[in-house]
């Protein structure tokens, strides 16, 4: 990386909406799946605050949330905003075979289609969650990137497919792709920062608490990752609350205080990134990452 390069800030927005309760959660209780229309109420402060200080952010909109709130989902587009692919109705894939997690893609993206005449660039899995063939099929249906993995925290990778994992035997890395990874990490989403569900998450965390997380690996990532990128997730019934709106002001100025930090979205990033990081030249120099060298079986008799 260019020691001059700068941080790219991304503030990621997570349009979860109903669906998040519906399918990650699996509630059949209409007040709990009620939090999710406050994303029909939140989404305006996120979209006010984005356009006062001039940021184009990328939204995750699963097709679900597109065709509940299809003049939404039309805003977002209209004010310059990258969409990206979320699933279908914010599955988890690892409960589908091949054929089905297919269709869950094909279905989130005929539906962001008909609402907004969009293939996104960029791909990020529900809740994170993959399965051993999520990337296969990201490769198959031609996204630029992809931002579900956690190898790393502020710098990109190659993503590789067909990763397997035997019970009792070596790991088996796939094959490298094409397809860019963009680093999340938990501790840089608000979900589990703030929402309360019995028996599954705590939330309520003072806004103090997130705080001191975000600027914390902001200042590591701008002093030690130039030209990486820093990618905060938040969903606007998460964040969108006023004790938590005020957070999110306070950090936009933070992150406006420093030269080397700037704004985007996740697919110019990408796009960057890949220009400039030549796929055989990142391989050589990141051989752990693309998977190369490992040891696959021990020696008979030793």
């Amino acid at each position: 990386m260019n020691a001059e390069a700068k941080l790219t800030c991304c503030l990621t927005v997570g349009m979860d909406a109903l669906s998040l309760w519906t399918t990650s959660f699996k509630s059949d209780n209409p007040s709990m799946i009620s939090r999710g229309e406050f994303d029909a109420v939140a989404t305006d402060r996120i979209l006010e605050l984005l356009a006062t200080n001039d940021i184009r952010s990328t939204f995750l909109i699963p097709g679900h949330t597109a065709l509940a709130y299809p003049e939404l989902t039309k805003k977002i587009h209209g004010l310059g905003h990258e969409i990206a692919y979320h699933g279908w109705v914010h599955e988890d894939p690892r409960e589908f075979d091949l054929a089905g997690q297919r269709r869950i893609f094909e279905r989130g993206l005929e539906a962001l289609d008909h609402v907004v005449g969009v293939h996104p660039r960029g791909h990020v899995s529900p809740a994170w969650n993959t399965s051993a063939d999520t990337f296969a099929l990201v490769e198959e249906f031609g996204f630029l990137y992809d931002g579900s993995r956690m190898a790393t925290d502020f710098l990109p990778v190659y993503v590789r497919k067909g990763d397997r994992w035997p019970a009792n035997e070596p790991y088996e890395f796939g094959q490298l792709t094409e397809v860019v990874g963009l680093p999340v990490a938990w501790p840089l989403d608000d979900v589990p920062l703030f929402e309360f569900v019995w028996g599954q998450l705590g939330g309520l965390t003072a806004p103090s608490v997130a705080e001191e997380i975000w600027t914390g690996d902001l200042d590591y990532a701008r002093t030690h990752c130039p030209g990486g990128v820093f990618n905060l997730t938040i969903h606007p019934q998460s964040s969108g609350r006023g004790h938590r709106m005020l957070l999110l002001e306070r950090f936009v100025e933070y992150v406006k205080q420093f030269d080397n930090v700037e704004f985007g979205c996740l697919g110019d990033y990408a796009e960057r990134w890949k220009a400039n990081n030549p796929i055989d030249v990142w391989r050589k120099a990141n051989p752990a990452l693309a998977g190369d060298g490992a040891i696959t079986e021990l020696p008979l008799g030793k």
